[in-house]
């Protein structure tokens, strides 16, 4: 079986293929293709692959084009994770937005906004490719904003996209842990849109232990969401929110943090991944240990700037291990298999959630199969979840109509409509500002 990796030469590709290395079963990966712009991250990261499956017998074999029909023909499952404009355009986007005062992560509000505007119509491009040149493949999105360019491709591919994300399952593994449930055994009741969802609860042999946690004080603050949110807005709640709401709840901190960092996320990453690409370059450089040296940097500092304004502390060591890669092999593995598995996916709602249409991606529980991912029936968001979501929805929907039609009055709409977005004038500067500094907006007329 064929899996093609776009973004081949991303920094966190060797999490993907380290998977993949433990699956012995049959109908597992045999090949491997990687695919990327950029010939020497190519490089860099087929050496740490090389280091990865020396010591194992039978590891996928692994090739790297950058020739992208030539990566995707024949393939089996297509592996998106792609980043239009690289972390330098992270980081422009993080500085435009705080100058403006506004938040500028990757994924939430103006930055998020100005990414997406960016990778829609490269993702679109992909889909008609994969549709033409690789009919029968599946194809796994984890290309941020992961909601937006999924619905994006979904117009080409239809529910043959499905986006992953491991936000939500960090999110239920944490919860189970601290009720001391297993979470392979717990039923996670996560509901919204990606990076915008909530737990509602969490069941384990047919009981909900969700209301034990939000009655214990001591216990509801002791993981990083109750850190982070506090126990009292929580027990607000009823719920436990993505971590990613904290840039809706708590938005003023956020933003000033963020302005007061020696430097944003976008450019510490830039930096670092920087250094390690220059030090792959050195034929005896030690790969797989110069990778993992890097991954521990990188994940110990997520969400540095919220938790320091929360006063939330250091990561948990469990949190440190990301978990998009084992999301990414049980979804394959159930397609090509027919290993019936529950994952929480980004997929279309097919009247999921009654206040979105059929065609609108969401973030639920999927049963999937040989067929792909089924979403789930969850019960009614409440009306503060609703809004929000509808809201965000909404702004996505003006994204991707700015992105077809090349409308920088539809591109104004989408900034100006979103919730962290507080003025239309600032609306109207924001897509000034990127547009200044990205040369791929300049289809935005």
């Amino acid at each position: 079986m064929k899996l093609t990796i776009l973004g081949g030469g991303g920094f966190r590709v060797p999490l993907v293929y380290g998977a993949l290395l433990t699956d012995r079963a049959e109908g597992r990966v045999t090949r491997v293709v990687l695919h990327d712009l950029d010939a020497r991250r190519l490089s860099a990261v087929t050496r740490v692959l090389a280091e990865q499956a020396a010591t194992v017998p039978g590891a996928p074999e692994v090739t790297a084009t950058t020739d992208l029909d030539e990566a995707l023909r024949g393939a089996d499952f297509v592996f998106s994770a792609i980043r239009v404009g690289g972390l330098e355009g992270r980081a422009h986007d993080e500085r435009v937005a705080l100058a403006e005062g506004v938040l500028g992560q990757e994924t939430v509000g103006a930055g998020g906004i100005a990414y997406g505007l960016r990778t829609v119509p490269v993702a679109v491009d992909i889909a008609r490719r994969v549709a033409r040149l690789a009919p029968d493949a599946w194809v796994i999105n984890f290309t941020n904003p992961a909601g937006l360019v999924t619905e994006a491709m979904s117009r080409h591919l239809g529910d043959r996209v499905i986006g992953i994300c491991d936000s939500p399952v960090g999110l239920g593994r944490r919860i189970a842990r601290v009720l001391g449930a297993d979470p392979r055994e717990a039923w996670i009741d996560y509901v919204g849109l990606n990076h915008l969802g909530w737990v509602r609860g969490l069941r384990v042999a047919g009981r909900d232990e969700l209301p034990r946690l939000l009655a214990d004080p001591d216990l509801l603050g002791s993981f990083e969401e109750g850190k982070l949110f506090g126990v009292d807005w929580l027990r607000s709640l009823g719920a436990i929110p993505n971590e990613y709401l904290h840039y809706y709840y708590f938005n003023r901190e956020a933003v000033r943090a963020y302005q007061q960092a020696e430097k944003t996320r976008g450019a510490f990453l830039a930096e670092q991944q920087a250094r390690f690409y220059e030090e792959m370059r050195r034929p005896d450089a030690a790969a797989l240990t110069t990778w993992d040296r890097t991954r521990a940097e990188r994940e110990a500092t997520y969400m540095s700037e919220n938790r320091e304004s929360a006063g939330a502390g250091e990561r948990d060591a469990d949190d440190l291990s990301g978990g998009y890669e084992k999301v990414a092999l049980a979804l394959m593995r159930a397609i090509a298999r027919d290993e019936r598995t529950t994952l929480i996916l980004n997929v279309r709602n097919q009247g999921t959630l009654s206040v979105l249409d059929t065609d609108a991606v969401i973030e639920v529980p999927c049963l999937v199969d040989a067929n792909g991912a089924h979403p789930v029936a969850v019960a009614p968001l409440p009306d503060h979840a609703s809004g929000l979501v509808c809201s965000v929805k909404a702004v996505e929907r003006e994204v991707l109509a700015a992105a077809e039609s090349g409308s920088r009055t539809t591109a104004v709409k989408a900034f100006a409509l979103h919730p962290l977005v507080d003025s239309v004038n600032v609306a109207r500067r924001l897509v000034e500002g990127y547009t200044a500094v990205h040369p791929g907006l300049a289809y935005l007329g």
